[in-house]
């Protein structure tokens, strides 16, 4: 399929993000209720093990008297094995002899890019002109294999609680200060600015055409030579066929990737449409990529939370006048005064923000998911400001189904992007889809049960919805109802907002 056919289903993928904005596809057994804090004051669910560590040097075992603690060495960086072992000793991590499996796979990739030099690569010429592409032709033809001394990338998979993000944030965090061309991103934005970049670049190329990816591939291996995807997934036909393309390219061109996932490579796209011409990108995945199995058996998001007050029903004078209060005191922090209706821009479209100072926003649910908002508007506004307020979320039927999902939508940015949130509901918000706060689970059916059972939820706190159909829809609001609960956690409250 040429790139050029794939116009329709691009404006299609992207107006499915609009409306169904993160739901993603999920690999059954799903498990957890949230995901661990950030900060490191905060305790976080991972399951790794102090006991021993296994060096990738014939198998032999290393106990933690093998690394050296450099933790209280001013200017020294830190190995994912001595951050790892600093968190052991500080009870921030508990022990799994699992997880420590896959930290010695992050420790051999991290001394692997200690002695990798990645090739040089030239910026990408910014017009079309004669002059433009006779020095395209100068920078050579773009490589059609990989470098002999790349190092192999990982693909860890796992369900839903099984440390992911925690084991990204840990290499990532300890990758060697000399690696500066580096970019850890979420897979929904990294997609949403690829598309950008290609739109970009096929107006450049203008009417005599060509290849789009091949700059963008240099253009993206020229920013970072260190790529962490966290949740990838592939749900659009257009995703998938650029992917195809563009996976190659960036390890053609010497680029590293570490990706989490909640599928095997082999359950990627499953179903989708022209699944065959998307295989090329799943062996290529499998041939120069580790995969890791993440799960162990143990849900690391079940262990119980103080919950923190930042959830208010139902909509009292009471209750709207203890937001306000904090509202103030928030916008208070800084010299700021309060700026009403401000503009964010986002794809050459303006977003109007209706209280705001540089760190607080403060919406309407109607301003927020009562008009057409696309994921990336969501993803820019949870990515200015760290707190955000959300007053009057009422209780949603069928007639307010673009609404939830929009709520759904803005709920995963905030969650991914560790926003700490305030809202007053009509309902106690993990009610809000629901049918009937009252339901009995007799009333929920069985796959419903099911997937709220992995999310460790109740049917006495979220009730049953008749808003959602299909496996999709119905894990999508589980989820959120799952991580209204982590995000109302005192850890989550304590630790969240930072930009």
């Amino acid at each position: 399929m040429r790139l050029s056919t794939l116009k329709p289903y691009a404006t299609a993928a992207l107006h499915r993000r609009t409306s169904a904005g993160l739901v993603r596809h999920h690999r059954a057994p799903l498990r957890g209720v949230a995901r661990y804090g950030v900060a490191q004051k905060c305790r976080y669910n991972s399951s790794l093990s102090v006991q021993e560590e296994r060096a990738a040097n014939g198998g032999r075992h290393l106990h933690a008297r093998d690394v050296p603690s450099l933790s209280n060495v001013k200017g020294v960086p830190q190995s994912p094995l001595q951050r790892y072992y600093q968190l052991v000793e500080s009870g921030t991590l508990r022990t799994d002899d699992h997880q420590q499996r896959i930290i010695e796979k992050l420790q051999r990739l991290h001394n692997d890019l200690l002695r990798y030099e990645p090739p040089n690569i030239s910026h990408t010429p910014a017009s079309n002109s004669l002059i433009s592409r006779l020095f395209t032709r100068q920078l050579g033809a773009a490589p059609v294999v990989a470098p002999q001394d790349v190092p192999k990338g990982l693909y860890l998979y796992g369900d839903v609680g099984t440390g992911k993000t925690m084991l990204m944030d840990l290499f990532y965090n300890t990758l060697p200060p000399h690696i500066t061309r580096k970019r850890r991103v979420h897979f929904h934005a990294f997609m949403i600015d690829v598309h950008k970049r290609v739109h970009a670049m096929k107006a450049k190329l203008g009417s005599r055409g060509g290849d789009p990816i091949e700059p963008v591939a240099r253009d993206l291996a020229q920013e970072a030579y260190v790529l962490c995807f966290d949740e990838f997934q592939v749900t659009d036909i257009a995703d998938a066929m650029i992917l195809r393309q563009l996976f190659e390219r960036l390890l053609n061109y010497g680029v590293v990737s570490v990706i989490t996932s909640n599928r095997h490579p082999d359950e990627l796209y499953k179903n989708g449409i022209q699944r065959q011409s998307f295989v090329p990108c799943i062996e290529l995945l499998k041939e120069r990529f580790e995969v890791t199995d993440l799960d162990s058996g143990t849900d690391y998001r079940r262990i119980p939370r103080t919950l923190s007050h930042v959830y208010y029903d139902p909509l009292t004078p009471e209750n709207k006048a203890e937001l306000d209060k904090i509202f103030k005191a928030f916008a208070s922090h800084s010299d700021e005064s309060v700026v009403r209706n401000r503009k964010l821009h986002v794809w050459g479209r303006e977003v109007i923000v209706p209280e705001s100072t540089s760190t607080v926003a403060r919406f309407g649910f109607l301003d927020l998911c009562g008009k057409p908002m696309s994921a990336a508007d969501y993803i820019e506004i949870t990515k200015t400001f760290g707190t955000i307020f959300v007053t009057d979320v009422p209780k949603m039927g069928l007639s307010q189904k673009d609404m939830a999902r929009r709520f759904i939508t803005f709920i995963d940015a905030c969650y991914e992007s560790k926003t700490k949130l305030f809202i007053s509901s009509e309902v106690p918000i993990y009610q809000i889809f629901s049918d009937d706060p009252n339901a009995k689970s007799d009333d929920i059916s069985d796959h419903m049960r099911s997937v709220m059972d992995d999310l460790g939820l109740s049917s006495d706190m979220v009730g049953t919805s008749s808003m959602f159909s299909g496996d999709e829809e119905l894990f999508a609001f589980a989820r959120c109802c799952s991580r209204l609960v982590q995000m109302g956690s005192k850890e989550w409250a304590e630790t969240a907002g930072a930009r």
